[in-house]
């Protein structure tokens, strides 16, 4: 689920560490992310925000997990303004 806010998005996610590959798929429960990292001292978590730093082209410094830090199901935020960024997301988010 993506949800546009004052300031950006809300981002639900269901985090899968442990991956052979870093991936993103839709499933018809929302938005999973396979992540190749260990759920280890908050690595699965880095790696989540520099796989989506990397998808939607938005530094790392624009997002934080505002919930679900120890837990595959979690919430993040996309600090994000610029017009042309907000319609990027949009366009990989409908692409999934």
């Amino acid at each position: 689920m993506i949800k546009e806010v004052k300031d950006g998005f809300l981002i639900t996610v269901r985090v899968s560490p442990n991956a052979k590959k870093n991936e993103i798929i839709k499933t018809t429960d929302g938005i999973k992310i396979k992540i190749a990292s260990q759920p280890v001292d908050g690595k699965a978590n880095k790696s989540v925000i520099e796989f989506l730093s990397k998808l939607f082209k938005v530094p790392k410094s624009n997002f934080e997990i505002v919930k679900g830090q120890s837990s595959k199901d979690k919430t993040i935020f996309i600090n994000v303004s610029d017009l042309e960024k907000i319609n990027t997301i949009k366009q990989i988010y409908e692409k999934l």
